[in-house]
């Protein structure tokens, strides 16, 4: 199972139950004043039906902070999350959305920080001892200096935000190992990015749970729906490039959705 970490409350176990069996959420979401922060990942990219206001950071109507707004219709909702933002940027250019008004943020971030982009292009396009030793560069700086920069972050939301529930969502797993896939990365590249995709999730794990807030892993949603599984709802390289290593519509309306859901 993957690591999450829950609220101990009744209210959110009984939420977390009612999501599970598929039954409608109490009518105190209407009450939410949410704020959906983040990277790619929560901005939508690679879901496509992006919104002409959100330009470079190509939030989609099909990502899942806009679909959780449309089934729950809080409050309020503000989308900042953007294609690109590291832990940096979302503190100086996305938390200005929070206020000591909101109760409930979601945020994926670590990813950019430690070079993700950089670590599937040379992975795609070099050898694969280049390739591994990449992965664990990225894997070194999760462990010695994100920490830090989450830590920033984290503070930085619980003060402006002093009474929200703030998730924070973990990464999937790119590939599934012994899949389908007849070319392309080797197994030894696909099982060094999967290892660095589990050390992130349990470095976001550990620092979300030292700042009280909620982590989801999206691990579990994903497992049967990596590259090479077949059913994939991760875009591996394609056209627009930038799409290349994002969740489709589908990752994220079955995927990340249900995932935040589940704790929401």
């Amino acid at each position: 199972m993957s690591v999450r970490t829950f609220r101990a409350s009744v209210c959110t176990l009984a939420i977390a139950a009612a999501a599970a069996l598929g039954v409608a959420q109490p009518a105190s979401a209407a009450g939410e004043n949410y704020v959906a922060l983040g990277d790619s990942y929560s901005s939508g990219v690679g879901a496509g039906s992006y919104t002409s206001e959100s330009g470079d950071c190509k939030r989609s109507t099909n990502a899942y902070p806009y679909l959780w707004n449309n089934a729950n219709a809080p409050a309020s909702f503000a989308f900042v999350a953007c294609s690109g933002a590291t832990t940096s940027t979302v503190s100086s250019s996305q938390l200005g959305a929070l206020s000591s008004s909101t109760t409930l943020v979601s945020l994926t971030a670590g990813g950019n920080d430690v070079g993700f982009a950089d670590v599937m292009q040379t992975c795609v396009l070099q050898s694969e001892a280049t390739c591994v030793s990449r992965v664990n560069t990225a894997v070194s700086e999760v462990q010695n200096s994100l920490p830090a920069k989450l830590d920033s972050l984290y503070a930085g939301i619980r003060s402006r935000a002093p009474q929200a529930q703030v998730v924070v969502l973990g990464y999937p797993r790119f590939y599934q190992l012994s899949g389908s896939c007849i070319a392309g990365l080797t197994e030894t590249e696909r099982g060094a990015i999967n290892n660095a995709s589990d050390v992130l999730n349990g470095v976001l794990a550990k620092r979300a749970a030292d700042a009280g807030f909620t982590f989801s892993s999206v691990v579990d949603e994903f497992t049967g729906h990596e590259i090479c599984s077949g059913d994939a709802w991760i875009h591996s390289v394609t056209v627009p490039v930038t799409n290349s290593y994002h969740p489709k519509a589908a990752g994220q309306s079955n995927g990340y959705l249900p995932a935040f859901r589940s704790v929401a």
